[in-house]
């Protein structure tokens, strides 16, 4: 089959690859939409220790069952045709984390697109589990959003927010727009969103946010109820400690940097509550899922299709200069416009 084939920092290519056999209560699935996340730039330009050449990438993906491995135990849920998506981390389903609702940090888990062959290709195969029918009603490019928007739902679950939090995104690349959106489902209002793409910062306005290049133009001030860092820098992450107000909660979400400065006296005398938010559980994938079919969120206005074959492209562009454009979702089909 036809993959896209990490091969070194900032090299990736076409390549002829053995097409996945699905084993026992696992599903082959022909790929028809796969997007781009902001892990796998990092991982294009060789700054992420989990991805790791030669590798097929993309875990953000939607398609057609092609096959149901057999030997399975009991009946099939799926049949040939049924057009899904997919869960693409798949944990071991057995050790603590897993049996009290916190899946996502199983120590044996496993990435589709980063420990195992991902959706950058024809084809890719995964435990059935973790697959999920899509409702007729729900296009190819929406099934492909349920893993980013996942996140996001999981982000807000753990930030437990009110309708009337203020609310700081620091910002407005895929999770945070979607983050976003997830806020404005639990009926937050007021929330400001900070980037320095001010392409970027136009599709947080247009999804009802206060945009800034910095807190600090804000003129009503700057203290918030709750932040979320989807960026990663030491400079994100303090401007939200320093931007919430005394018992405050922040989220971190944002992986760029390993390592950053916090100011800690601060954080125990204002008794700020901070909190990492990795992936997501099964039920946030059931909810991103349940929101998209229902019409609550939505990137497409945002969003750009292009051919698997200027995937290497498609990662510069992103790099570079994303412009307006929250997602790039490669195709397997005749659709999308080539990137130069």
């Amino acid at each position: 089959m036809k993959a896209l084939v990490y091969e070194g920092p900032s090299t990736m290519n076409i390549r002829e690859v053995a097409k996945p056999i699905p084993g026992p209560n696992e599903v082959l699935i022909r790929v028809e939409r796969v997007g781009i996340c902001g892990s796998e730039l990092s991982g294009f330009l060789g700054h992420n220790s989990l991805r790791k050449p030669p590798l097929i990438m993309g875990h953000e993906f939607s398609g057609v069952v092609e096959q149901v491995g057999s030997g399975g135990d009991g009946e099939a849920r799926f049949r040939r045709g049924d057009r899904v998506t997919a869960n693409p981390l798949v944990s071991c389903g057995r050790c603590r984390a897993c049996t009290t609702g916190a899946a996502q940090l199983c120590p044996e888990r496993q990435l589709i697109g980063a420990h195992r062959p991902g959706a950058f290709a024809e084809y890719v195969a995964i435990a059935e589990k973790n697959v999920y029918r899509l409702d007729d009603h729900v296009s190819f490019d929406e099934g492909a959003f349920a893993e980013p928007f996942a996140c996001a739902v999981h982000i807000c679950k753990l930030l437990r927010p009110l309708p009337t939090d203020r609310l700081l995104i620091m910002g407005a690349g895929p999770i945070g727009l979607l983050a976003l959106q997830a806020a404005k489902v639990y009926g937050l209002q007021q929330v400001v969103v900070v980037d320095i793409n001010e392409q970027r910062l136009e599709i947080a306005k247009e999804l009802g946010a206060v945009t800034v290049t910095r807190v600090s133009s804000l003129v009503e001030g700057h203290t918030f109820d709750a932040a979320i860092d989807a960026v990663g820098m030491e400079l994100t992450r303090q401007t939200c400690v320093e931007s919430v107000r005394p018992g405050g909660r922040v989220i971190f979400t944002g992986l760029h940097e390993e390592t950053s400065r916090l100011p800690i006296n601060q954080i125990i005398r204002s008794e700020i509550q901070m909190t990492g938010a990795f992936a997501y559980h099964s039920d946030d994938f059931e909810t991103a899922l349940q929101w998209i079919s229902e019409g609550r969120v939505s990137l497409s206005p945002w969003t750009k299709l292009a051919p698997l074959e200027s995937g290497s492209a498609c990662f510069e562009m992103l790099i570079k200069n994303p412009g307006k454009i929250a997602k790039i979702l490669m195709t397997l089909d005749e659709k999308g416009e080539s990137v130069q």
